[in-house]
């Protein structure tokens, strides 16, 4: 580890602080004979080295207000009504005016509130009496706190050294007493600066000035894409090589194109607003020719058994999966029966409860395949390539269900550090009904990219990927074993 070079400032400040551990910056610019400015940058350089800690403490102090300062000896107005109505009696409302001035009304609500007076009247005339001495207390709310601001000329006094609730009686009332709150930075060395040296000569180093420019510098993180990005960029190089083109749509579908035209039945749980957020937006064209919206009715139909409703298809979603930009390419395109190998990557949204796994936005991909013989045991074959470019080696399939392909499968990968099998990708060959009027079969599969990313970075939580965790983001390194 190379040689930490100090400079003389700081080598002051060690070395005050070495005698005094613990100072406030007014103070240790005073003990090591610097500026004040001098001081806190000292610190700071300190600080940035791990050999100075700064904490911060608060301390309250009480002084009279402007109103406290206009009371006569400094003694409550209800403290002066009652003495003179235990002294003198009952007395009449006009003369205790006349004698208190302004400060009868303050003090006849406050002893007559808390039951220390009453006042009677008969003929026009109101009469205050006194209650009995041993219902009044000996020392009234506020007046401790009073008699120590009295003794020390008004303040200011440490707040903690009076009683709190009596203080808070006296807060509440305008301008009596004031409470100043003063924070207060103090420094002390670290464990790092014990074996510092901290030695200095004046006169030597003045001269010879401080700056070293050999000295280490701290390393400054380099830009980078961010890992997801990473992975999207080599999903989209690994459809090209393998000849694909990719397509792109628009977030916002009607619900024909995101379910009906996939055969998802109008009834279909996916498809309560739970699991797919719905726009609140005028219905929006199917944007398809009559004769496939009767087709895809049709089918509805036939499949399901159920009454197809144009207006439920218009309403309008965000996308919940890519395969509508796919699907949409492949029928709308010119020269739509001739081959062809598309891929879409983009945004989806689901209405789901964000966990280690789920995401309420994340990113999907999907591929087709519109060839000649193009058969389930080709799929398999593309998907284990698609997989190989991407590092992913031990692949199988399993069987299961989706509404718009049949025969469907699911694809699972081998987690080497987890020791399992992690499901990915869909993938099928679309039923007959979704690609009417396509010469040949379509192949078909598509999931999340983030799960790709999970499996090469060695993730177990997809939100670490949305963190903004600028520490790991600059970290991030992919396995060998992804």
């Amino acid at each position: 580890m190379p040689e930490m070079v100090l400079h003389i400032i700081e080598k002051k400040i060690i070395s005050s602080l070495r005698s005094e551990p613990r100072q406030s910056i007014d103070r240790l610019a005073g003990s090591a004979g610097l500026s004040l400015d001098q001081a806190r940058r000292g610190v700071e350089w300190l600080r940035h080295k791990g050999l100075a800690e700064v904490s911060e403490s608060e301390e309250a102090t009480i002084s009279l207000g402007r109103n406290g300062m206009r009371l006569p000896d400094t003694t409550l107005p209800e403290r002066r009504l009652l003495d003179i109505l235990l002294k003198g009696g009952p007395q009449e409302i006009s003369d205790l005016r006349d004698g208190m001035g302004p400060l009868f009304g303050a003090a006849m609500g406050i002893v007559k509130k808390s039951g220390w007076a009453a006042a009677v009247s008969a003929k026009g005339r109101t009469v205050i009496s006194a209650a009995p001495p041993g219902n009044i207390p000996s020392v009234l709310p506020g007046e401790a706190t009073l008699r120590a601001l009295a003794g020390a000329g008004g303040g200011p006094i440490s707040a903690e050294s009076v009683d709190s609730s009596d203080l808070k009686s006296l807060l509440r009332r305008p301008e009596l007493v004031t409470k100043t709150v003063t924070k207060t930075k103090h420094v002390s060395l670290s464990e790092a600066a014990r074996t510092v040296d901290a030695s200095y000569d004046e006169g030597r180093e003045a001269n010879a000035g401080a700056i070293d420019v050999g000295a280490g510098v701290p390393a400054a993180p380099r830009g980078r894409r961010h890992p997801l990005k990473e992975v999207i960029s080599e999903i989209r190089e690994v459809f090209v090589t393998m000849g694909f083109s990719e397509a792109s749509g628009r977030v916002v579908q009607p619900c024909f194109w995101n379910f009906d035209a996939l055969l998802t039945p109008q009834d279909h749980p996916s498809r309560e607003m739970q699991d797919t957020f719905y726009l609140d937006v005028e219905p929006g064209e199917l944007d398809s020719t009559p004769a496939h919206v009767r087709r895809i009715s049709k089918a509805h139909r036939d499949t399901w058994h159920q009454k197809w409703d144009a207006a439920e298809a218009e309403r309008m979603v965000l996308r919940t999966h890519t395969t509508c930009v796919t699907l949409r390419r492949l029928l709308q395109s010119p020269g739509v029966l001739g081959d062809a190998r598309v891929f879409s990557l983009g945004r989806v949204f689901r209405n789901e409860k964000t966990s280690y796994k789920h995401l309420a936005e994340f990113t999907q991909v999907e591929g087709v395949v519109h060839e000649a013989g193009s058969t389930i045991r080709g799929l398999m074959g593309i998907q284990e390539e698609f997989y190989r470019r991407l590092g992913l080696t031990k692949v199988k399939f399993w069987p299961t269900f989706f509404p718009y392909t049949e025969p469907s499968f699911q694809s699972m990968v081998y987690n080497e550090r987890l020791g399992k099998w992690v499901e990915l990708f869909g993938m099928g060959i679309f039923h007959p009904h979704v690609t009417r009027g396509l010469k040949h079969p379509v192949l078909a599969w598509g999931g999340g990219v983030e799960r790709i990313a999970m499996l090469k970075y060695g993730v177990d939580d997809v939100r670490e990927f949305y963190a903004n965790n600028l520490g790991w983001l600059r970290g991030a390194r992919r396995r060998d074993d992804a």
